[in-house]
């Protein structure tokens, strides 16, 4: 596999990990990160994960490959600029939506330079910082609108994501953002309320601390997620999200229910149904 210059637009969690994985695998013969962040831009660096800072015109004139690892708002945004500037290179997008980047992009004249991407990893940490190694081993990656790519580039970027450890997916951005609202949106939203109900009704914070199980604390965790990240990611998926969420309300009503009517029978086969997640998570 040809190893080309790379450049990183957003060297945080997810293009930081990435970077990584790109120098280990030898898929980049240069790494160039790109961050509005100063901070971010002088960590990157001091960890090795990019071995140049440039600014987004520069780096898009200078690779060969464009990765926009950035909040899915500043994608939309930037990503009709960007192809206005591609020849040859490829534009692999991660965000996390993607029924709003294919409108935009999808008269461009460039349009088959990008290939849209959803790589099904992360943690709740931001920055540099949180780069890990092995970041995509064994987690899928989703290609959406796959046929509106041009063959080489969509080729590229599948060899890329296989030599990093993720197996394929291939899927229309309607459905995929209908998909995602149920596996990834549902969860976060769940996390940062329980963490506001706990913190609202639970004002001993050494008590929170002292107490908190392994259960609560793998339940929570997403709830130190970056607002930065996720509030355009439920804007731009809005309806699908407030689908999820009138079932899931639902479905707390109903075990709310049976506590208040002491219907414990009931309460019983709504966690025996729950149940059956383990057929498809281990």
């Amino acid at each position: 596999m040809e190893r080309k210059r790379i450049a990183i637009v957003g060297v945080g969690l997810i293009g930081g990990s990435l970077a990584i994985q790109l120098n280990e695998k030898g898929l980049a013969s240069k790494l160039i990160g790109v961050d509005s962040n100063r901070d971010h831009q002088k960590k990157a660096l001091e960890l090795g994960l990019v071995d140049e800072i440039m600014e987004l015109d520069e780096a898009t004139s200078n690779t060969d490959v464009i990765v926009l690892a950035i909040p899915v708002d500043a994608i939309i945004k930037l990503l009709p600029s960007i192809l206005d500037k591609v020849d040859k290179q490829i534009v692999i997008d991660l965000g996390s939506t993607k029924e709003q980047l294919i409108n935009v992009s999808k008269d461009h004249q460039r349009r088959g330079r990008l290939v849209a991407s959803h790589p099904m990893w992360g943690t709740e940490y931001s920055g540099p910082q949180a780069a890990v190694h092995g970041a995509f081993e064994n987690t899928a990656a989703i290609i959406c609108n796959a046929n509106d790519s041009d063959a080489d580039a969509l080729e590229w970027t599948k060899n890329m994501f296989r030599k990093i450890g993720m197996h394929l997916l291939e899927m229309d951005a309607v459905a995929h953002d209908l998909h995602v609202a149920y596996v990834s949106h549902i969860s976060h939203i769940t996390s940062f309320a329980l963490a506001n109900t706990v913190l609202e009704k639970e004002r001993e914070e050494d008590a929170i601390f002292e107490l908190a199980s392994a259960g609560f604390a793998s339940t929570v965790r997403l709830a130190k997620s970056n607002p930065a990240m996720w509030v355009p990611i439920f804007m731009q998926n809005r309806e699908n999200v407030l689908d999820v969420l009138n079932e899931h309300i639902s479905q707390l009503r109903k075990f709310k229910s049976c506590l208040e009517k002491e219907n414990y029978e009931y309460l019983k086969e709504l966690i025996e149904g729950a149940n059956k997640i383990k057929r498809i998570i281990k």
